[in-house]
């Protein structure tokens, strides 16, 4: 089918301070910061985690993003909370949904923004 949408491209949310938002997605994620100043004049702070991309958009003040949000598949569960765990970032109770082998769980970034972890147990790469 023409057009069909096969993986999403990236995501943009605001932020009010890109630095201490870059800090915070690679220290939880690994994520990585690209440069965006050679190829482009905007100000987005792009992260990256190869596959797939976050942008940043610097505001002044952050207007009350809830309940938008996006969710992150996780590879290893157990891993994850433990590495939340140690890093001091709080989640929320994970949910366990048994239509669909998956678990769940919320944590929120620097400037509150919704970030949905989610596992499928029946997906393999």
């Amino acid at each position: 089918m023409p057009g069909k949408i096969h993986a999403i491209h990236h995501v943009n949310f605001p932020t009010t301070d890109p630095e201490r938002t870059k800090e915070w997605y690679s220290k939880v994620f690994g994520l990585k910061h690209v440069d965006v100043g050679a190829f482009s004049d905007t100000k987005v702070l792009l992260m990256t985690g190869g596959d797939f991309d976050i942008h940043f958009t610097p505001v002044a003040e952050k207007r009350k993003m809830d309940p938008f949000h996006f969710a992150v598949e996780i590879e290893n569960w157990d891993e994850m909370l433990a590495h939340l765990k140690e890093i001091g970032v709080r989640f929320t109770k994970p949910f366990y949904r048994p239509q669909n082998n998956s678990t769940l769980s919320y944590i929120r970034d620097p400037d509150g923004t919704l970030v949905e972890l989610t596992f499928h147990g029946n997906r393999t790469k």
